[in-house]
């Protein structure tokens, strides 16, 4: 049998629960895993909670989770992975379990752990994507808004490591870990676009906004242009003229996978795991999420 983590209705934490389920077969093209890491993100807490239910409508029982790594053990007619390989990506179903399926697998480099595969999938793609819809070029200066989080951090290292000047926004106490990846460290709240503003004198050619928190209004001020600016956080981006990416499965980015993988095992790219949990404490890795004691990527190790 397959232990998986499901519910059935939403709400808090608490309707996790610990399920058994038939091992999935593979079908054509399909691999299955041995699934070795999960990460866990806050799209799982946010659709787990219902407050996503317009977007993501739930058929329940769930089975959440995407972002997997593990070793195949069966693949289906066609596949791109054969059995033994360590591979990486989007479960087709829900990653929260003993096996997986995933429809395209990516090949994991063996200096890359899987914790860290798992945990780069979502929160790298959504970075590579971004930078690509806006094409920055050497020289060219982003503000990354939002950039003490996943998403934001990933995007300051690759924006850096291709000759763009970045200014990030965080907390206070990441300050230090932001300027350390490279970029101009600015403390967001009150004030924050005047302080941007000294940090850049010369302005800003694009904004990503990581954050959700509202912001797009002043971004686009200091942007000069709403075609400059794209989030993936904020639903209210239409109002403001700005693109919303990540929402239409055909907007996403595949190819940033295999990139990003031999940039981590290389060191040319970091992703803190914060901490790791077994599968079975699936609800205690989403009440640590959603109290934001995190600092850095939640694992569960089925």
């Amino acid at each position: 049998m397959n232990t998986v983590i499901t519910y059935s209705r939403y709400g808090g934490p608490e309707v996790l629960s610990v399920s058994a389920a038939d091992i999935p077969r593979p079908g054509p093209g399909q691999v299955r895993i041995r699934v070795r890491a999960v990460a866990v993100n806050p799209i799982d807490a946010k659709v787990r909670s219902g407050r996503l239910d317009g977007v993501f409508p739930a058929e329940f029982p769930v089975l959440p989770g995407w972002d997997v790594a593990g070793m195949v053990d069966a693949a289906g007619e066609g596949a791109s992975a054969d059995v033994g390989d360590a591979v990486f990506g989007v479960a087709s179903v829900g990653g929260y379990s003993q096996y997986a399926l995933l429809d395209r697998p990516v090949p994991k480099p063996a200096a890359l752990p899987f914790e860290t595969a798992a945990a780069v999938v979502t929160v790298g793609e959504a970075a590579f994507r971004g930078l690509k819809h806006l094409g920055l070029k050497a020289g060219q200066t982003l503000l990354v808004l939002g950039a003490g989080g996943s998403v934001g951090g990933i995007a300051v290292q690759l924006a850096t490591a291709r000759g763009i000047t970045v200014i990030g926004t965080a907390a206070e106490g990441d300050l230090g870990r932001l300027a350390a990846l490279g970029a101009a460290a600015v403390r967001y709240g009150d004030g924050w676009a005047q302080r941007v503003r000294a940090a850049a004198p010369a302005g800003v050619d694009a904004v990503f906004d990581t954050s959700g928190a509202g912001l797009l209004a002043d971004a686009v001020a200091l942007a000069g242009d709403a075609a400059r600016v794209i989030t993936i956080a904020d639903a209210n981006a239409a109002e403001h003229g700005v693109r919303f990416t990540g929402q239409d499965p055909a907007d996403r980015a595949p190819e940033a996978l295999p990139e990003l993988a031999e940039r981590l095992a290389g060191g040319g790219l970091t992703v803190p795991v914060w901490r790791a949990y077994p599968l079975t404490e699936a609800a205690r890795a989403h009440a640590d999420l959603e109290a934001g004691r995190n600092h850095g990527k939640i694992i569960l190790l089925p």
